[in-house]
């Protein structure tokens, strides 16, 4: 059956496919003939052996960063969706918050992990607060962007029918703003594994930013590379548990 003749759901799910067993059929071709060294790039198998081999160890160290990213991540959301709520509602705390809000971004996540390690220790604390402060913007971005995009007729119209702004804010600003929320949801569930690894690089007794690091002082790359692969998958993973709230809380967009 050719491309053309796919249905579109099945183009989306065979191509990606298809395109990654041709990428990973390659890396192993070059590997095995020698183009680069195996120790400076392990091929797919090697990969795979190792993370078999591993696999009780990484599962000990995942539990470890997928609970600091998921504390980190719930948090942060919390505090984005509050920030939001107070910028859209009052105009002077959104003139003074934005540009702090938007600072925050601009300072690397790797020169805020050893401050926060020296003021609160080793433990899940410091890794934590990394988290919310990498996972915060995007809900807050995406929920201020969500919520100034409602169209001022329908606030008008609620205003003459004697709705209360709590009223308006829930039966029109939220529901056209979630689209813009989960938007920002997915980057930040991203960001949250991402920034646990990284926090716990500088610091920590177990994790897989902790492994990482023993690994690669011990030159194991393929050990390396499948704690890559397992950071990939649970990146992934929380994608599609946001995709599958969404699907949850926005149930016309479904139906569309």
């Amino acid at each position: 059956m050719s491309a053309k003749r796919m249905s579109p759901e099945v183009r989306k799910t065979v191509i990606p496919l298809v395109a990654l067993g041709v990428f990973l059929v390659v890396w192993e071709v070059v590997v095995r003939v020698g183009l680069v060294p195996s120790f400076l790039l392990p091929g797919p198998t090697d990969v795979v052996r190792a993370f078999v081999a591993d696999a009780p160890l990484l599962a000990s160290h995942a539990v470890t960063t997928l609970v600091e990213a998921m504390l980190g991540l719930a948090i942060g959301v919390a505090v984005g969706f509050v920030f939001a709520i107070l910028m859209d509602r009052f105009e002077t705390f959104y003139l003074v918050c934005n540009p702090f809000i938007t600072l925050s971004q601009t300072i690397p996540t790797v020169a805020i992990a050893p401050l926060l390690v020296l003021w609160f220790g080793y433990g899940l604390v410091p890794k934590v607060l990394l988290i919310v402060l990498t996972t915060f913007f995007p809900v807050t971005v995406s929920l201020v962007g969500g919520f100034r995009s409602v169209d001022p007729d329908l606030i008008d119209l609620m205003r003459t029918m004697n709705a209360s702004n709590w009223q308006i804010f829930v039966h029109v600003k939220l529901p056209a703003a979630l689209d813009s929320f989960f938007s920002g949801l997915r980057i930040s569930a991203t960001y949250a594994i991402v920034g646990a690894v990284i926090a716990e690089w500088l610091g920590g007794f177990s994790g897989l930013g902790v492994y990482m690091t023993r690994v690669r002082k011990s030159f194991s790359y393929d050990s390396m590379f499948a704690v890559i692969l397992l950071i990939s998958a649970l990146s992934l993973g929380l994608m599609k548990s946001v995709d599958a709230l969404e699907r949850v809380c926005m149930p016309w967009k479904r139906a569309e």
